[in-house]
């Protein structure tokens, strides 16, 4: 293993933690750290991630939103929580699937929709007070506001198997 991989390791393994005292800062810096991990391992030399990046990735990002739906269990409004425990339960599906079969496109079926989700009530709550999520109405129409993007996203990475990644380590020169 090298250098570079045990630091994104350790990192994702250690800063969702913040998750569990700081949801809202810690639910950013996990998905900031998934997003770069491939730009920061390269940061410390050649090698990536290895042939195993995929199995790696889900393990740890399945870390981070394990951490984040233990906290919306503590959530005091019904729904909101409803809501995230049934998009975690999609994603966790969609991964062991994926782990078992190998084929991209069930992480494309079964979005990330968790982890918008969260963060998104999150946010409405602390600087949206006034922004009711209190009826399945209400929330189902916020959940279709996130889908969209969530649903382009999902596609690009898991079905046309986009590298965001090589075009942001070309910008910034790595």
């Amino acid at each position: 293993m090298t250098t570079g991989q045990l630091v994104v390791i350790g990192l994702r393994l250690i800063v969702p933690l913040l998750i569990l005292r700081r949801p809202l800062a810690g639910g950013i810096a996990a998905m900031l750290l998934d997003a770069t991990d491939v730009i920061i391992v390269e940061i410390f030399g050649p090698g990536g991630m290895g042939a195993h990046y995929q199995n790696i990735d889900k393990g740890l990002d399945l870390w981070y939103l394990g951490l984040e739906a233990y906290v919306s269990l503590s959530w005091t409004e019904r729904v909101p929580r409803l809501i995230s425990m049934w998009l975690f339960g999609l994603r966790l599906v969609g991964v062991v699937l994926f782990e078992l079969s190998g084929w991209r496109p069930l992480l494309f079926l079964f979005p990330n929709l968790f982890e918008n989700w969260f963060l998104f009530v999150l946010v409405i709550w602390r600087f949206f007070p006034n922004v009711r999520l209190d009826t399945w109405r209400r929330c189902l129409a916020w959940l279709t506001v996130l889908y969209i993007p969530k649903l382009g996203q999902e596609y690009l990475l898991h079905v046309a198997e986009a590298q965001p990644w090589a075009w942001l380590k070309d910008r910034l020169g790595i």
